[in-house]
């Protein structure tokens, strides 16, 4: 092989080994400089550099070429959106190397923050914050709180928390305070310079309480003209601080000074008492307080009374005997009888009392409390005085009482002026009290529940307190009106007749106190009284009145009084009331048509038909026609109402109204007349409208209306008119000249109707001899005038139905 062969097979080996320089992990902090650089030296050609990123944005960095063979990427302020894979591709000639960068950042700038360690209260929970800001990644973060070496918490970083907060809570004592307490975090990320992973803040607690463990020291028994020296001690953060103050017998607090010690020079038996220190701080306050003895005779021997030395019969009292200023080792309590002390209680100290228990009158007196030390005694004395209650008695109601039987009552007997008065009841009747009977303290209640007739009567609630008895009295008064009235009717009652109303009321008492009043409205009618009855009885009244139809729906009130002083506004009148009913048959029956009794057919008409009865009857709207009465419309009531909207000719005819009750009945009636102008003509021409010389014709005209109709036949060339008046026209004998048209107008004064036809008459060629037709022809002809009078039969009916109706010819009488 060879050596050029061989250099043509090396020589890819050779470009394929190039390196491409690139570290494939870099961490950078947050806010440095950092540069980037990727190196391509084996490669003796200029090399053409490309960075791009593995993630979707930008490189946020800026792009130096350093030489031929060696390309920088600048970060010129590192932050957390620069973490990412970054690619450098470099080309050198026709071949490409690429390498890939994992860029970390970090972020740990400062120290924790410790917040709240400064105000924390002793003996309570206090949370403490630690707080470590700008760190990154956070989930890396561990963060421990740390007392001393002992470690009191650990807590792990939270993820994209730019800022984590760390609570702790810890409830100090008072050895805590000052002490130190360490918040310490570390960002454990593999690449971290050591000095910069940890990083820690301690800060010493400061732990506030109200002032405690308070106490005065120094001596409190002292001669009269010595030194007297009191020191106040407290603990307490912040510092506390102290004030002296002499609390007097009398109530009074005089301020003694504001420090530690309270200094009294040359003291006197007015030295002797109560002063009390006052520790405060910001977190509180506490007081302690210290009792002085000078030591002298007893002074300020004092005896009292509590409550009070002015006592009532029944009260109860604590004499208390006491002598303080200076120590004493006896003390005595009497009572002066008949000039010599009365021992009632001995104690060793300064003070001894006894209690007397529901004191009588007989308990008032002097009584002596003496006091004894080893320098001396002092004597003082009490003047108890006990008085007889001022009782009072007031009793709801202390007048008369008016109570609805049935109803509840509560009698209210109320004592004041005494502590434990004694309650009970009476009837001045000597009827035994059954009813329950409540008393509680000041207050005593009989019950009348539920109040009986029996009740009736006057109750005493008598009082006794002490050596007092007092006494009150009520009446109560019972009555009975438990419904209301009834009113009753004797029935109908027809006008002109007497009839009769009942009032009844039910279990009244007392029935003397009752009035039965009548009333027309305000109108009084009728009064009635009754008499005394002993127990519930039904009270009746009869009113009676003649029936006057102008009475009809008056309204009679039966209206009962209870006349009795005190009784219920609402229960003494009780009412009952009723609507006469007046009865009588119906009158002023009248029937109108409106708008007119004449009308053309096609109007609309209303026939109205009214009518006074009571009880209210039944109507009935008939027509009357050709003798026989048809019923239109029926209605109970007193008024009925029928509306035709077309009225026709067959409306015609005479109307009765008819109003009927049980009591009889009454009846008006009207005409009413439809008027038509001719319509539905017809002209009939008998036998045929063409006809032989010599031969006869009948018209016969028909036509509907009314009044009657002018029925006038003319022939269109001739100025001859032919009348008749049941449309009836015979022709005889015609002749050639008679062939023409003619008309038949049919008038009345609403209007008219015509009609035009035409007669043929042939002349006539031969003679013939007598057939069927000169027979029938005069026949027919006596026909018509037997039909005549039937006509005028009809023309009567006619008007008497408001039409008008000309007779159709019969063809067998023509």
């Amino acid at each position: 092989m060879d050596s050029a062969f061989l250099l043509t097979l090396l020589l890819p080996v050779a470009v394929v080994s190039h390196v491409l320089d690139l570290p494939s992990k870099v961490l950078f902090k947050v806010g440095d400089r950092r540069e980037l650089a990727c190196k391509m030296s084996s490669c003796p050609e200029v090399v053409e550099f490309q960075w791009t990123s593995l993630q979707d944005k930008p490189l946020f960095a800026d792009t130096v070429n350093m030489k031929d063979k060696e390309s920088v990427l600048v970060f010129e302020n590192v932050m957390v959106y620069h973490e990412s894979n970054i690619v450098c591709r470099a080309s050198c000639g026709e071949e490409t190397k690429q390498a890939t960068v994992m860029i970390s950042v970090y972020s740990f700038p400062r120290n924790p923050v410790i917040s709240r360690y400064d105000r924390m209260i002793l003996g309570k929970e206090n949370v403490l914050d630690c707080e470590v800001s700008s760190v990154y990644p956070s989930e890396f973060l561990s963060v421990q709180w740390l007392y001393g070496d002992t470690v009191l918490q650990t807590v792990e970083g939270t993820f994209g928390l730019d800022v984590q907060r760390i609570p702790y809570t810890f409830t100090p004592s008072s050895e805590d305070d000052g002490k130190a307490i360490t918040c310490r975090a570390t960002l454990d990320v593999a690449g971290i310079p050591s000095d910069e992973m940890t990083k820690e803040a301690s800060v010493r607690m400061k732990v506030l309480s109200a002032p405690r463990n308070v106490k005065i020291s120094g001596a409190s028994a002292v001669s009269p003209g010595s030194s007297l020296t009191l020191t106040c001690e407290a603990e307490g953060n912040p510092k506390p601080e102290f004030a002296w103050t002499a609390l007097k017998p009398d109530g009074r607090s005089v301020e003694m000074g504001k420090s530690q010690d309270l200094f009294m020079h040359n003291v006197s038996i007015s030295t002797a008492g109560i002063y009390q220190c006052d520790v405060s701080n910001d977190m509180g306050r506490q007081n302690i307080t210290v009792s002085v003895v000078v030591q002298a005779p007893p002074m300020d021997t004092l005896i009292s009374a509590n409550p009070q030395s002015s006592l009532k019969e029944g009260d109860n009292v604590s004499i208390t005997c006491k002598s303080s200023s200076v120590p004493v080792t006896r003390v005595v309590l009497s009572k002066k009888e008949n000039g010599v002390d009365r021992e009632l209680m001995t104690s060793e100290g300064a003070e001894t009392s006894v209690i007397l228990h529901s004191v009588k009158l007989a308990d008032s007196g002097i009584f002596v409390c003496e006091a004894f030390n080893e320098y001396g005694r002092e004597r003082t004395t009490l003047n108890l005085t006990v008085e007889a209650h001022f009782l009072e008695v007031e009793l709801q109601s202390d007048s008369v009482i008016v109570s609805d039987r049935g109803s509840s009552l509560v009698l209210s007997c109320q004592a004041s002026g005494c502590p434990q008065p004694e309650f009970s009841w009476k009837n001045l009747s000597n009827m035994p009290i059954l009813r329950a009977t409540k008393t509680d303290g000041f207050r005593s209640q009989l019950f009348l529940d539920p109040v009986e007739l029996e009740d009736e009567g006057i109750y005493l609630c008598e009082v006794t307190c002490g050596s007092i008895k007092k006494s009150k009295q009520t009446e109560v008064k019972v009555f009975s009106f438990p419904t209301s009235p009834i009113i009753k009717s004797s029935g109908p009652c027809l006008v002109g007749e007497m009839m009769k109303l009942t009032c009844t009321v039910h279990e009244v008492f007392p029935a003397n106190l009752f009035q039965i009043l009548w009333m027309d409205g305000e109108r009084e009618l009728h009064l009635e009284s009754r008499s005394f009855s002993s127990g519930t009885t039904n009270l009746t009244s009869v009113y009676s009145y003649r029936g006057d139809r102008k009475d009809q729906g008056k309204l009679i009130t039966c209206k009962v009084l209870l006349v009795m002083h005190g009784g219920p506004a609402a229960q003494v009148v009780r009412t009952a009331s009723t609507t006469l009913s007046i009865h009588y048959p119906p009158r002023a029956t009248r029937i109108t048509v409106s708008p007119l009794t004449e009308l053309k057919e096609g109007e609309t008409v209303s026939i109205s038909c009214i009518s006074d009865s009571f009880p209210v009857g039944r109507m009935v709207l008939s027509k009357v026609a050709d003798g026989i009465q048809t019923e239109l419309m029926a209605s109970d009531g007193v008024e009925t109402l029928l509306t035709l909207p077309s009225i026709e000719l067959d409306d015609s005819g005479f109307y009765v109204c008819q109003a009927s009750n049980m009591y009889g009945n009454h009846s008006d009636s009207v005409e009413i007349t439809v008027k038509a102008p001719p319509r539905n003509m017809t002209v009939e021409i008998l036998p045929s409208a063409n006809v032989q010389e010599g031969q006869n014709i009948t018209i016969c005209c028909r036509s509907v209306s009314f009044p009657p109709p002018a029925v006038i036949l003319s022939k269109m060339d001739s100025e001859t008119n032919i009348y008749s008046l049941d449309g009836i026209f015979l022709l005889i004998n015609l002749t050639p000249n008679d062939t023409g048209l003619y008309q038949v107008n049919v008038t009345n004064y609403l209007g008219y109707e015509t009609e035009i036809f035409n007669i043929n008459v042939m002349e006539k060629r031969y003679d013939r001899p007598m057939g069927w037709n000169d027979f029938i022809i005069p026949a027919m002809c006596l026909g018509a005038a037997a039909a005549l009078l039937g006509v005028v039969v009809n023309i009567w009916r006619a008007r008497k139905k408001g039409s008008y109706d000309l007779t159709k010819c019969n063809p067998g009488t023509v």
